[in-house]
């Protein structure tokens, strides 16, 4: 396009951080300008643009208001970054660093958050207006934003000062971390031997990923409760009624671990967040997840602690009511942080750490109170990986490590499940194994069971349930389809370490097209049982 003659003028734009080795090739293309992100990651596109030569004759749009995060820009620091950029192109405008898409509307439609937090928060109407003050301060010089300066000064300075983002308690305790702590006491190949003996499955043992269908009548049960005609008393029976079923058509169904069907919660962040010190809700900070969903995830705002028990009292109910295992359910800490709004004034990996001491608490006291399989899921864990190769490591080392902080305080024989979807896994097999989950379910049914082949050239060691029921679908698997994909998995995966699961939850399924593909999925898993040698038992 550069090469021809009437044509208009090209700005190419860059989201989402570093530039790397495209930089210098873009600064030498025949385009008018380029747009980059001088945010996050993407701060580093400033010196890169540097040691270039800059853009002579080109328009520069500098990203440095943060298009992806809720948090007020630090407005000198932005300055400093417009001013050197002014000596590196022929002409620069100030700009979001990515489309406005990423964050809510409107921070002044929050009535009912914390004010001093609200003091810190920034949706797309308060960057535009940071882009234009800063834009001001660049041409007319910083005397003409004086009062502006001064206000954000004040802002930031209560952020770096507030209790809620400085909790000595909390500081204390993940500067107390250990290389232990993120260790299982015995290895996979001692603990195994524990927990076949403890939990007495079969082969191919059967299970689900968590949730069961949300019916109607769950969500009318919330919003009754909301609107004051059930009290909290009369939600619970309805609660327990749901359980109940649950549970009684799994039995029924023949299904090995069971699962409460997470009736109580109404997603799987926002319910932790919930009950975390730390996180904020909002009432109206609503973004695209995709096409016409959308979401409005919770604000993570300071220090991360868990005043009280989260999940114990369900499953414990559920446990009561049968002799089966009942899993105990939570979301892991890089989803926690994937799928919420996370404060920007410490690294992710610190946060994470303080998700995952507070998980370890969860975790703990669901095995002091008779839970044996505890499931943490991580669907997040392939999706948050960085652009860059370059910064993958970093990235997985405090994942890793996280989830094995949250996970690793348990018993020998009580048995760790984690669960991932939504993405390809070839890429980060060595972090799957880093994880040290002595069970994971994937999605693998459309696939072919792809994943579990890249599981065994990896010489993945543990346990792998890699699904053979899509649940994205209405469609029903027959007993037959879910039998072809459990010979295939067989082919990479030892009979003595597969499961037998659907891909993910099944909140959004019906109950007649769940209740028909989970007993066609127990079916399968009896066929293929039959069909083992016995000495694969």
């Amino acid at each position: 396009l550069g090469g021809l003659t009437d044509r208009s003028k090209l700005l190419v734009a860059s989201y989402f951080g570093r530039l790397g080795d495209a930089l210098p090739v873009l600064a030498k293309s025949p385009v008018e300008g380029l747009a980059l992100d001088f945010t996050e990651s993407g701060a580093a596109n400033l010196a890169d643009l540097a040691a270039a030569g800059g853009l002579p004759g080109k328009r520069l749009v500098a990203g440095v208001v943060n298009g992806r995060n809720i948090w007020i820009n630090d407005y000198e620091k932005s300055l400093a970054t417009l001013g050197t950029l002014l000596g590196l192109a022929d002409h620069v405008d100030v700009s979001a660093s990515s489309s406005l898409l990423h964050v809510p509307l409107d921070a002044a439609a929050e009535h009912d958050i914390d004010p001093q937090v609200a003091r810190w928060l920034a949706f797309a109407r308060q960057k535009t207006q940071e882009i234009v003050v800063l834009a001001r301060g660049l041409s007319a010089g910083t005397e003409a934003i004086t009062a502006e300066l001064a206000s954000n000064r004040a802002d930031l300075a209560s952020r770096a000062d507030a209790a809620i983002t400085r909790d000595p308690a909390v500081r204390a305790r993940t500067a107390a971390i250990t290389d232990a702590d993120g260790r299982r006491s015995q290895p996979y190949a001692e603990r195994t031997v524990a927990q076949r003996a403890h939990l007495g499955l079969p082969l191919l043992p059967t299970t689900t990923i968590g949730s069961f269908p949300q019916t109607t009548e769950l969500r009318t049960a919330r919003a009754d409760l909301r609107a004051g005609r059930i009290d909290e008393a009369g939600y619970e029976e309805r609660i327990k009624d749901e359980i109940r079923e649950v549970l009684s058509f799994q039995e029924k169904a023949g299904i090995d671990v069971l699962v409460h069907g997470e009736p109580e919660r109404n997603d799987m962040v926002q319910y932790f967040a919930e009950q975390l010190t730390g996180y904020l809700a909002t009432q109206h900070g609503w973004v695209q997840s995709y096409g016409t969903r959308y979401v409005r995830p919770p604000v993570l705002a300071g220090d991360i602690s868990r005043p009280e028990p989260m999940t114990v009292r369900w499953t414990a109910y559920a446990q009561s009511l049968t002799e089966r295992p009942v899993k105990g359910m939570l979301t892991g800490p890089v989803t926690m942080l994937a799928w919420s709004f996370v404060r920007d004034d410490q690294p992710l990996g610190e946060t994470a750490r303080q998700v995952a001491l507070a998980l370890r608490d969860e975790v703990n006291d669901l095995e002091a109170n008779g839970t044996s399989v505890i499931q943490v899921d991580e669907p997040a864990l392939r999706e948050t990986l960085p652009l860059r190769a370059a910064e993958h490591a970093a990235y997985l080392e405090w994942a890793t490590e996280s989830f094995r902080l949250a996970t690793s305080g348990v018993r020998p024989d009580t048995q760790i499940h984690t669960h991932m979807c939504y993405a390809e896994f070839g890429d980060i097999v060595q972090a799957i194994d880093d994880l040290d989950a002595d069970v994971i379910s994937l999605e693998a049914a459309r696939s072919h069971m792809q994943v579990a082949r890249e599981l065994a050239a990896h010489g993945y060691p543990r346990e792998a349930g890699p699904g053979v029921y899509d649940i994205h679908s209405p469609r029903i698997p027959s007993t037959e389809e879910a039998a072809a994909l459990l010979r295939k998995g067989l082919e990479a995966i030892p009979a003595t370490r597969l499961w037998v699961n659907p891909d993910c939850g099944l909140k959004t399924r019906g109950w007649s097209e769940t209740r028909t593909s989970l007993e066609n999925l127990v079916a399968a898993a009896r066929e293929i049982r039959a069909e083992l040698p016995t000495e694969a038992a």
